[in-house]
């Protein structure tokens, strides 16, 4: 299968959830799916990351699973294209 990239923002809206490793969860169980993550504000109560995801398409969306499964939201990020 081809790899593909998808980028998103995860937000970790409350304090139990900056305080989970739900990133070292996801990649433990997705260790063929690579994240880098390009941006990050993390204070105690929220936490907010647009993040990188590279592999194939279908591993991407089943980590991306796992995420949303321990409350994490995930919201893709629109690329703003303005043609001249």
């Amino acid at each position: 299968m081809p790899r593909t990239q998808k980028r998103v923002w995860l937000t970790f809206g409350s304090k139990g959830l900056v305080e989970t490793p739900a990133l070292w969860r996801m990649a433990s169980r997705f260790p063929d799916v690579s994240f880098d993550i390009r941006q990050a504000s993390v204070t105690a109560e929220i936490g907010i990351m647009a993040v990188l995801f590279e592999g194939e398409t279908e591993r991407i969306e089943a980590a991306l699973l796992v995420l949303r499964d321990q409350g994490v939201t995930v919201e893709p990020i629109e690329k703003n294209v303005i043609e001249g």
